[in-house]
C-alpha cells in the first residue's frame, strides 16, 4: 500500500468566491460536495488520477490562524502566454507580491495566498496548469526521505537546496521541497491531501505513515472521514478515506 497525492487543500474565508477565482485561473470545473467545501478538477477528470493534483477549498472560521508552507506555481507555454496570464490574473483579483524574479512572478490570490507564475520551461510543458506544488522546508533531503516513501514518487533532483519529485507515470505536476530560511515561520493556508491506493485500509496506511515518521495531530477537525498527520517538519497533511 502507498498514498497518492490527490489534492491541495485551501482554507478559505469564502470558499465559493475563492473557488471561482481558481477555477477561472486553472480552467477547471467547480462543484460542491458539502456545505463549506468546493472542489476543483479538470473537466471530465476521473478522480483520482496522477495526471492532475486537484484543489479543494474548505471554509474555516479564522483562516488567519492556519499556518502551512505550501504554494502553487503555474505553468506557461511562452512569454506571450505568460504576459496574457498575468494580465488575466490581475483582472480576476490577484495582486503582485514582493519577492518576484524573472523566472517566477509572485502574486497573491484574493485571500492572500501567494503563488507564482513561471517563465516557460520545457519541463512544465506537459504538467497541466499547475507546474509545481512547492513545500518550503528546512531540509529537503530529510523531507524526500519521508515523502518519497509516503507517496512513492520518483526523485528527479536532490540537493541540499531542493528535492524534486514526480509521479512514477511521469504525468501531472512536480512536487518540490525547497529549502527556505525560517520555513517554520511561514504562513500559508494550503496543505496536501493524500489518498491510500489501491483503495483499501485507511487505518493501515496511517500506521505505515506513522512508521515513516508522521505524527497524528488534532487541529480541531472533530469527527471527520480523514486523518490529520504532520510530516517530520511539522507540516499538516490529511489522509483521506473513500466514501
Amino acid at each position: 500500500m502507498t498514498s497518492q497525492l490527490v489534492q491541495v487543500n485551501f482554507k478559505a474565508e469564502d470558499e465559493v468566491a475563492l473557488g471561482r477565482f481558481w477555477a477561472d485561473v486553472l480552467g477547471w470545473g467547480m462543484a460542491s460536495e458539502a456545505p463549506g467545501v468546493v472542489n476543483l478538477e479538470p473537466v471530465g477528470f476521473d478522480w483520482p488520477d496522477p495526471s492532475a493534483v486537484c484543489v479543494d477549498l474548505v471554509r474555516v472560521p479564522d483562516r488567519e490562524a492556519v499556518r502551512y508552507r505550501v504554494h502553487l506555481e503555474l505553468a506557461t507555454a511562452s512569454e506571450t502566454h505568460r504576459a496574457e496570464l498575468l494580465a488575466r490574473l490581475e483582472d480576476l483579483g490577484a495582486t503582485r507580491a514582493e519577492g518576484s524574479a524573472a523566472a517566477a512572478m509572485l502574486l497573491a490570490d484574493p485571500e492572500g495566498n501567494e503563488f507564482a507564475v513561471l517563465a516557460p520551461r520545457e519541463r512544465h510543458q506537459d504538467t497541466g496548469p499547475i507546474a509545481t506544488v512547492v513545500v518550503a522546508c528546512a531540509d529537503p533531503r530529510a523531507m524526500v526521505r519521508f515523502w518519497g516513501e509516503a507517496i512513492d514518487w520518483t526523485v528527479h533532483d536532490l540537493t541540499d537546496d531542493r528535492a524534486l519529485l514526480r509521479s512514477p507515470q511521469g504525468v501531472g505536476p512536480w512536487l518540490e521541497f525547497r529549502r527556505t530560511p525560517d520555513a517554520r515561520t511561514l504562513r500559508s493556508r494550503v496543505h496536501l491531501d493524500v489518498l491510500p491506493v489501491p483503495a483499501g485500509d485507511q487505518a493501515a496506511e496511517v500506521t505505515r505513515l506513522e512508521a515513516l515518521g508522521a505524527t497524528r495531530t488534532d487541529v480541531g477537525q472533530g469527527e471527520v472521514p480523514w486523518v490529520v498527520l504532520t510530516d517530520p517538519e511539522g507540516n499538516d497533511f490529511c489522509v483521506l478515506g473513500r466514501e
